[in-house]
């Protein structure tokens, strides 16, 4: 697979109903089943087993990717408060809600849809994500990421999973594969799942940008992220009927100093259009005030400076092109700007 080569989400089945097939003890003891009988079934010939610590598959032989995965989930919630199991979903009464609780790393990937993520059946461990103080240990199948502050879950398939970019953090704290990170990171661009910054912005909470090979792919990701936007922005331009601007041009006073590059400049109107693309890195207090610098120089010349950042570009192309419509329109109302002289970039 080369740069250019889109990627397939790898397709995703309904998951089976294995509520039925994994219980706690909790919920088996509802049902009337004791303590004792479910250890005398869970014995090493017997037709249970134990798959997690007060998690029974009720039946012999291997585990399914599903099965697992269900049995992580009740493991986890099942004391959310202390004492109290996984409580039952009122619309579906047979099938538990899982507080406080969410797949991530490389499962929630899978069901994301991540055709670079291995298949949920091939993975040995399900990580999920819980709030920090819960008393639970790693065990098993079972992957315990303890987190201060719980995202919301997106539900995929019935099941809790967190958003892309806490997964794509949590699944590459355990990558040491450049190559494999890259994959991961270049998906979640390139298929539309998140944005560049949101990608950045959890790497860096998780404190993983020190590590080498997680920078490399990072400079790669906002490299395609930018190129997207840039496609984005042409395609808004051509879709909305906007006249053609110049394009990456680099703005300077005449014999005087570099103003800095734009997007795309409308010399008659003198407006221009700058993509927000910067990583919430550690500098982005700095960045951010040499946008602003820029920004007003610019002003003060009478230059109107529309900031777009690729995530309105994705979600709201048609509002964005009517901001840089009124602006163009707004022209012919504002004093000439500055002579400024415009080169390619």
């Amino acid at each position: 697979m080369n740069h250019n080569t889109p990627l397939s989400p790898r397709p995703l089945h309904h998951l089976a109903e294995v509520h039925r097939r994994v219980m706690t003890a909790a919920q088996l003891r509802s049902h009337g089943v004791s303590a004792a009988e479910t250890n005398e079934q869970c014995r090493p010939d017997g037709p249970w087993q134990q798959l997690l610590p007060g998690v029974v598959l009720l039946h012999p032989g291997p585990s399914t990717g599903e099965e697992r995965l269900h049995a992580v989930l009740l493991y986890a919630a099942r004391e959310s408060a202390p004492g109290v199991p996984a409580q039952p979903n009122p619309q579906e009464p047979h099938r538990p809600v899982y507080a406080e609780v969410m797949v991530t790393g490389l499962a929630a990937l899978a069901l994301h849809g991540f055709a670079a993520a291995p298949p949920l059946p091939s993975l040995d461990r399900i990580d999920v994500l819980v709030p920090r103080l819960r008393r639970l240990r790693s065990t098993g199948c079972a992957g315990i990421v303890r987190t201060a502050a719980m995202p919301t879950p997106e539900p995929r398939l019935g099941v809790p999973v967190a958003p892309v970019a806490r997964a794509l953090a949590d699944a590459v704290a355990d990558l040491a594969d450049a190559e494999a990170v890259r994959r991961l990171l270049t998906e979640a661009v390139r298929g539309g799942h998140c944005e560049p910054a949101a990608v950045v912005r959890e790497l860096n909470a998780a404190k993983l940008l020190s590590r080498p090979h997680v920078v490399d792919a990072v400079d790669s990701l906002l490299a395609e992220g930018r190129a997207i936007a840039e496609e984005r922005l042409y395609r808004m331009v051509s879709e909305y009927g906007l006249p053609d601007p110049v394009w990456n041009v680099d703005l300077r006073l005449p014999g005087g100093p570099h103003l800095g590059g734009l997007d795309a400049y409308w010399p008659e109107q003198a407006v221009a259009v700058e993509l927000d693309t910067r990583a919430p890195r550690q500098d982005e207090d700095a960045l951010w005030s040499e946008y602003a610098r820029k920004r007003e120089h610019l002003e003060r010349l009478g230059i109107t400076v529309v900031h777009v950042t690729p995530k309105k570009l994705r979600d709201a192309m048609e509002q964005q092109a009517a901001v840089v419509r009124t602006a163009l329109m707004a022209a012919g109302d504002r004093d000439p700007a500055a002579y400024v002289v415009v080169l390619p970039r």
